[in-house]
């Protein structure tokens, strides 16, 4: 690696997003987000009628990819997809429970590995997935995993989703959740788990602040200040 790596993996909805692009803000790193990847890429299957389960498809697919990492003049994310902003559409539940499916195909990982590490450039980078820490930066000096109950993700997804004026059912988010939480933890391909070598944080008892400190503490202690 060319510059430091935080790692941050966790399953959806605990936050590592939130928390991702807030230390990628305050060290002036870079930010990847690798779940927007596979969203893209399930996107991109659904747009141009190439069925999920064809991995050499997405695969293809997701290798000629046009995406664009930005910033709203408010500092919220901007994701645009052959210069259309699909920030709202990929946020969806249906292009999460895709980018779940996708995500389970060896053709599709493959084909998003190189593309990934490519965000590796000085000064440093922050890195936000499910495998970023096992597959992606195995070597990257520090990895958290993040995590939070099912109900309190479900409940956050909840509050979000109202919060854009979606309509949707708390029931259902949380049989979601617990549906993608088991074929992401199950999959025989980069399953969601810690790095042997992570911190685990649960943070379903504390606030965005809360988490951010405890990570800025870690990466100043192992990676340094500056």
């Amino acid at each position: 690696m060319n510059a430091p790596v935080l790692t941050i993996d966790g399953p959806s909805g605990s936050g590592k997003g939130t928390i991702s692009r807030r230390l990628a803000g305050l060290f002036e790193w870079h930010l990847l987000d690798s779940g927007a990847l596979y969203r893209l890429a399930g996107l991109a299957g659904r747009r141009n009628g190439v069925s999920l389960e064809d991995a050499r498809g997405i695969a293809s697919l997701a290798t000629s990819m046009d995406v664009k990492f930005e910033e709203d003049a408010e500092g919220n994310e901007r994701i645009l997809f052959s210069d259309e902003d699909v920030t709202r559409d990929i946020r969806s539940e249906t292009c999460g429970e895709d980018a779940s499916r996708v995500a389970s195909l060896p053709e599709v990982r493959e084909a998003l590995f190189a593309f990934q590490q490519s965000f590796c450039r000085p000064p440093g980078l922050v890195a936000d997935g499910r495998d970023m820490g096992t597959q992606i930066f195995p070597d990257a000096p520090l990895k958290v995993f993040l995590t939070a109950s099912a109900q309190e993700r479900a409940d956050r997804r909840y509050k979000q989703l109202k919060d854009k004026d979606i309509d949707v059912s708390l029931a259902a988010l949380l049989q979601d959740i617990e549906r993608r939480d088991a074929r992401d933890a199950s999959r025989a391909v980069a399953p969601l788990v810690p790095a042997d070598d992570a911190y685990v944080i649960d943070s379903t008892n504390q606030s965005i602040d809360e988490v951010v400190a405890e990570v800025v503490e870690l990466k100043n202690r192992i990676i340094g200040i500056g």
